[in-house]
């Protein structure tokens, strides 16, 4: 994140950071990161483009993510740096108007994440009071709690790998409930199984651009392994470690959301399935009728997507004012609180565009959690594209020290994929290419703004490193 330090603090922002990482937290934060809204709000949506088979595209999302992911590995263990995606990009192609836009996108993909974990919040914590919600007060609430996350945001609230663990904890006591009682009620007879193998498409899609459009969808549950790589200076020896425990961290999500899948559509219907908010909470319902679980399973829910969102809400406010502290964006969004020392103004700037989001989409035909997750993926698939491209620019600048290597076929078919699942090929809904192409037209207006305001200063020098 941006520090909120002051200039006059000079020796203290350029100190290293503490290694206070070893595998074990390394595990828990990637796998936390990971986990989250998107299994808990989207395996109905999934789910209601294949049928039953809504494990496939979980499956086929893990695949490509994990493409992608030895990709970053080789670019971290590489350049062990807290920067990033941009940091790659700027290496790489050392164009700072391309390096501002995928800061931009990176952070424009925090937004929806965080507006697609309201949606989830506020359906959960109607479930959670049993409460029959209609898409009016699922937005009120949508709306509610992106306001408290922003008071939050305010006070100074900071993402400790305590905090990270304890929720982590909570999101897969979910989900392993999930899996447990699903077998069990499996055990019991309870399941129909003929439904896990059955493809039940829309009448408009063919099956393989049905199973693409989930897998565009589904692929929002397996992004987050990307931000683990910002913890790189704060980690024991992370050209060591890296591989295996982000490797070993995409594997227990992938076998995490394949169980979870297989136990949602042998439970429950697939119509039942696509109509809810909280999918989850109905599997759950159906598998131990007779048990309290039913009234504990929102209440998790809540606290899985509210820890995305106010992780989300935190990295977009610190990058808008890590960029506008470097002249690339206006000056009033580096404004720093003098009690709380938040950049409160960035903060009230992103909480604006999430409450606009959320509107957007309630207005819209799309259902608000669909339309929103998958923003979220396609804004991230277009970063990742840049980052497999950039493995193959970078080898051509080798460093001294040994690092994590990739042959050179895993960039071109990662680039490849994620460019595929960019392009209207896969079926996307359309109101996802409309949130994106406002969202990064007005990062360009933006750029354009203070680049006339600051052409003669000549103070637009974006040093990705400084912008975490």
């Amino acid at each position: 994140m941006a520090t909120n330090a002051s200039s006059g603090d000079a020796p203290q922002e350029n100190a290293p950071l503490k290694r206070v990482m070893g595998p074990k937290l390394l595990l828990l934060f990637i796998v936390g990161d990971i986990l989250g809204t998107g299994v808990y709000a989207l395996t109905g949506q999934v789910a209601k483009e294949v049928g039953g088979a809504a494990w496939l595209p979980f499956l086929v999302a893990f695949g490509v993510a994990l493409l992608t992911a030895l990709s970053y590995l080789e670019l971290v263990t590489k350049y062990p740096k807290a920067a990033g995606a941009a940091l790659y990009v700027h290496k790489a192609f050392g164009v700072h108007f391309l390096t501002f836009i995928v800061c931009f996108t990176v952070m424009c993909s925090g937004l929806t994440s965080a507006a697609t974990a309201s949606q989830a919040f506020a359906a959960n914590m109607f479930a959670a009071f049993g409460m029959e919600a209609d898409k009016t007060w699922i937005t009120v609430g949508a709306l509610g709690f992106m306001a408290l996350v922003m008071l939050v945001n305010l006070r100074g609230a900071s993402e400790s790998v305590r905090a990270n663990v304890v929720l982590t904890l909570i999101e897969l006591s979910g989900l392993l409930m999930v899996i447990l009682l699903g077998f069990y009620a499996m055990s019991e007879g309870q399941a129909d199984f003929s439904r896990v193998i059955a493809f039940d498409t829309p009448e408009d899609k063919s099956v393989f651009l049905a199973v693409t459009s989930a897998t565009a969808l589904a692929f929002f549950a397996m992004v987050g392994f990307e931000d683990s790589v910002n913890m790189a200076e704060e980690t024991h020896n992370p050209s060591r470690i890296f591989p295996k425990v982000m490797l070993t961290g995409l594997g227990l999500t992938a076998v995490i959301y394949v169980l979870v899948s297989i136990c949602a559509v042998a439970l429950v219907p697939v119509g039942e399935l696509a109509s809810s908010s909280t999918p989850l909470v109905l599997v759950v319902k159906r598998a131990a009728p007779g048990l309290p679980v039913e009234y504990i399973m929102p209440v998790i829910s809540m606290f899985a997507v509210a820890n995305s969102a106010l992780i989300n809400m935190m990295m977009a406010s610190r990058l808008l004012y890590g960029m506008s502290r470097q002249g690339v964006l206006p000056s009033f969004l580096a404004h720093v609180h003098r009690r709380n020392q938040t950049p409160w103004t960035a903060i009230l700037f992103t909480t604006v565009l999430a409450f606009g989001l959320i509107i957007l989409v309630a207005l819209g035909d799309s259902e608000a959690i669909r339309a929103l997750g998958g923003t979220t993926a396609l804004l991230l698939l277009g970063v990742f594209a840049f980052v497999n491209v950039a493995v193959l620019v970078l080898r051509r600048h080798p460093v001294k020290h040994e690092h994590f290597r990739i042959n050179r076929v895993v960039p071109w078919l990662g680039a490849a994929a994620c460019l595929f699942l960019v392009t209207p090929l896969t079926g996307r809904d359309v109101i996802q290419y409309q949130v994106a192409g406002w969202l990064l037209l007005l990062g360009v207006v933006m750029w354009g703004v203070t680049y006339l305001a600051r052409r003669k200063e000549d103070k637009m020098q974006l040093d990705p490193a400084a912008l975490d």
